[in-house]
């Protein structure tokens, strides 16, 4: 029984590695577990990005209407015609602040969603915009809209340091 490979019975030489660095992953091993998307991941894949955008359109509405469209005297309550104090003022400006990064993220992720439902109709989701090799389903899983394999994603991250 080989300790490096759970399952294989096949017995090793002493000090054979059989061909691999003993305690380095081998990426060719790595790569036989990704599972690839198929047709009907696709459906499901499309069904949580339409949901995900749903939800971000909702949200991004509740902000445009009920944040970022109210005036200063709205937002503060006060249906008074005297002057506003500085700290409501600045408490106001910080929540407006607020909501307006908020509605910036947001508008963002809708952006990443959008293209990869438009890479989805195009049937290019699940290819690496980078390598062109297949995005596994387990990434895809937690990251319905990435368009780099983790490799190229570190890469990516690595380069904007």
């Amino acid at each position: 029984m080989d300790p490096e490979r759970p399952g294989s019975s096949k017995p090793r030489a002493a000090g054979s590695s059989g061909g691999k660095t003993p305690g380095i992953l081998n990426q060719k091993a790595d790569s036989r577990r990704v599972r690839n998307v198929n047709k009907k991941d696709l459906k499901h894949f499309e069904k949580r990005l339409m949901e995900e955008r749903q939800k971000l359109l909702e949200q991004l509405t509740h902000l445009e209407k009920d944040v970022l469209s109210q005036t200063l005297k709205d937002s503060s309550g006060d249906l008074s015609a005297y002057t506003f104090h500085m700290a409501d003022l600045g408490t106001d400006a910080m929540e407006r602040e607020k909501a307006s990064l908020f509605a910036s993220a947001e508008g963002r992720l809708l952006y990443h969603i959008n293209e990869a439902l438009r890479r989805l109709y195009r049937d290019e989701y699940g290819k690496c915009e980078s390598c062109g090799q297949p995005i596994s389903r387990d990434r895809l899983e937690v990251v319905p809209h990435a368009r780099l394999c983790i490799k190229c994603k570190e890469k990516e991250e690595k380069a904007g340091q």
